[in-house]
């Protein structure tokens, strides 16, 4: 297979390989490019939740950074997990230094079991310097109403939020509607030209942990080979889904998804 483009991961590790930089490396693999990792964090979890979280200091994640983009350019940029202010300031100036392009925002606040993951210090940084830096934002609707302090009850609520956090500065919001309860799945993808909402039938399961992570990878992917970012949006909703009709079944709590569903297995090893 040939690599189709490479993509900068800026995220924190999850020792269970269902989210954070394992889900990533996975999504960014099976869809064909070459994953290249700056660590913000180490995480004890699994899938029943987080025991600790040890930060990375910033001058490391600086280095890893910019020692790693200089030496392979990235063609596309994810950023997940930036549990503080000193991280996101450490974060935007190598952005800025190195002049990335074509960056995808997954604002990684809670975890699946419910361990916060950023301080309420480092949301409002993350709002004022970072959302109007980055290409796409990508929050699911509890990461929304923290962002934008709007409660969010029906499509239309999704909407307003969206619009408000095209007011805060973001280029193109996509908000996942996953936490919303209906039957019928609807993500809202908007920027200030349109209104896409990409509508898919809800599978039932507590096996989604990393979902968020994995649908960023993905469109910081697509995005990166050269589709569009509403192209990239659709495509990679598409990818999680199959991840998610194909999961493992694994551990006692909120499960991993299956991220080689793009995978075809040649007999011969199979």
């Amino acid at each position: 297979m040939k690599i189709k483009s490479k993509i900068l991961i800026i995220a924190g590790s999850d020792s269970s390989g269902g989210a954070g930089i394992q889900a990533d490396i996975k999504s960014v693999t099976s869809l064909g490019s070459y994953a290249m990792t700056a660590i913000t964090a180490v995480t004890a979890q699994n899938t029943t939740g987080v025991k600790s979280i040890t930060p990375i200091p910033c001058k490391e994640i600086i280095n890893q950074i910019e020692f790693t983009s200089n030496d392979i350019k990235p063609d596309s940029v994810k950023i997940g997990m930036l549990h503080s202010t000193e991280v996101i300031n450490s974060v935007l100036k190598s952005i800025k230094k190195l002049r990335l392009k074509k960056i995808i925002l997954d604002p990684v606040m809670v975890a699946k079991g419910g361990a916060r993951l950023i301080d309420d210090k480092a949301i409002l940084v993350l709002k004022k310097k970072l959302i109007n830096k980055v290409d796409l934002i990508t929050p699911n609707i509890p990461e929304a109403e923290i962002l934008t302090k709007m409660e969010i009850k029906s499509m239309l609520d999704m909407k307003n939020t969206a619009k408000k956090l095209l007011d805060l500065g973001a280029k193109n919001v996509l908000i996942k509607g996953g936490h919303l309860g209906s039957k019928i799945l609807k993500d809202i993808y908007i920027n200030k030209q349109e209104t896409v909402i990409f509508t898919n039938k809800k599978i039932q399961t507590k096996n989604t942990h990393g979902t968020g992570c994995t649908l960023s990878s993905a469109i910081a992917t697509y995005y990166g080979c050269g589709k569009t970012l509403k192209k990239s949006c659709e495509l990679a909703i598409r990818y999680v889904n199959n991840a998610i009709k194909t999961r493992p079944k694994l551990g006692k709590g909120n499960g991993p998804i299956n991220h080689l569903n793009s995978f075809i297995i040649e007999k011969k090893f199979r």
